[in-house]
């Protein structure tokens, strides 16, 4: 059992191109966002294990004594196990979860327990831990949060228990763990994301794990190699949605106009390939030109997103508000509010980007200028991390 403090963060997702399509076979193109969340992790001496989630306001703490009497035969078959409601409902007891308390909440707690007994019962007792997370991601904008948080709790619970090694060691700086290390996060990630969703397709944790960029078609998930970063906008429209009513209108638009809509779904799937086909050449011979393919794409792809029926009325006053500067946008993920992505061009005057963003945050949207193609899961030394997150996470 290691013994020091540990500094774990994971990046989000975005989906570059592919959504909805995905969902009739096509593929779909998601990009690790770097916004990530931070977990910092603490033994302590006192027999109590806590959480403490500043982003959604929850902070408990528990017995190990009380958590070693539960019965965890159900995470003895194999290493990995699929958690099934009846497991789930005595955890939440054992949790002290009160009814009353949101879903999101509920949930997180209910990850962060089963991730923590499933990895740490082989342990002889129970590690006693101080664990916090915080979050640049905002939760319920389908951005991967909750993978990203899956995969900061697997990737610590493994590293403390020793399962996996601490590619950091006592050096500075910051450093990622080796691919057979990669591939136990992500299992353990995945089940935390089946917790937190029911039936997740997995590729949220996957792009939380590996970072870059991964290609996604018909469950198949392929990492794109050497993805370069791209600079975007990301906005939230703050406009809630839901996610299955849109994809239930795009199947009913399928089935009505099948002749229109099939033919839409085959250009998607193109449009993804292309911009597959781009990434590629942009990671071996950096050109330009590459950046006006990727716009000619991701405005493609929005008109095509809008002809299927899943627009909004703030995202195309997202893309009006951006093409106004000269810049290029989508909408990403469900659509129908939501968020959309903005593609920064290498050398873009700082004060276009400024005016951009301003003219967003006006017409009452969130805002945020970050990179996609980041980093996945990474381990940290405490004097790598900005103030701002040591802060966050009540460090020094």
């Amino acid at each position: 059992m290691l013994s020091e403090v540990l500094h774990i963060s994971a990046p989000g997702k975005v989906i570059l191109h592919g959504e909805h399509a995905v969902v009739h076979g096509k593929v779909a193109l998601a990009v690790a966002l770097n916004l990530r969340t931070f977990l910092r992790l603490q033994p302590r001496s006192d027999g109590k294990v806590s959480l403490s989630l500043p982003n959604i306001d929850v902070k408990q703490t528990w017995d190990v004594a009380q958590l070693q009497l539960l019965d965890t035969s159900f995470l003895e078959q194999g290493d990995v196990t699929a958690p099934i409601p009846e497991q789930l409902e005595k955890m939440k007891e054992a949790a002290n979860v009160p009814e009353d308390c949101a879903a999101t909440r509920r949930l997180a707690v209910m990850a962060f327990l089963y991730l923590y007994l499933g990895i740490c019962r082989k342990q002889r007792t129970l590690p006693s831990l101080d664990v916090v997370l915080w979050s640049e991601l905002p939760p319920g904008a389908g951005l991967g949060s909750s993978a990203a948080y899956s995969v900061c709790l697997a990737a610590a619970f493994l590293t403390i228990c020793e399962e996996i090694t601490n590619p950091l060691k006592d050096r500075d700086g910051t450093s990622r763990w080796p691919e057979e290390d990669l591939q136990s996060i992500n299992k353990w990630a995945f089940q935390g994301e089946r917790v937190i969703h029911g039936n997740p397709s997995g590729v949220d944790n996957a792009v939380s794990t590996w970072g870059g960029a991964l290609r996604y078609q018909q469950g198949k998930i392929a990492s794109l190699k050497r993805t370069p970063a791209l600079q975007i906008l990301l906005t939230n429209t703050r406009v809630p949605r839901s996610t299955k009513a849109l994809v239930a209108g795009v199947r009913s638009r399928l089935l009505k106009f099948p002749e229109i809509v099939a033919p839409l779904l085959t250009s998607i799937d193109a449009i993804s390939l292309e911009c597959e086909r781009v990434l590629r050449e942009m990671s071996t011979a950096p050109a330009p030109e590459q950046y006006l393919l990727l716009e000619e794409l991701i405005d493609m792809n929005h008109h095509h997103l809008n002809a299927l029926g899943v627009g909004h009325a703030s995202l195309d006053q997202l893309c009006q508000v951006t093409a106004a500067h000269g810049l290029h946008s989508k909408l990403t993920g469900a659509g129908g509010g939501g968020c959309g992505i903005t593609l920064l061009r290498p050398g873009l005057e700082q004060a276009k980007v400024e005016a951009a963003k301003q003219a967003l945050i006006d017409c009452g949207f969130d805002c945020w200028e970050t990179s996609i193609g980041a980093p996945g899961v990474s381990v940290h030394s405490a004097a790598s991390l900005d103030s701002s997150v040591q802060q966050a996470l009540g460090g020094p």
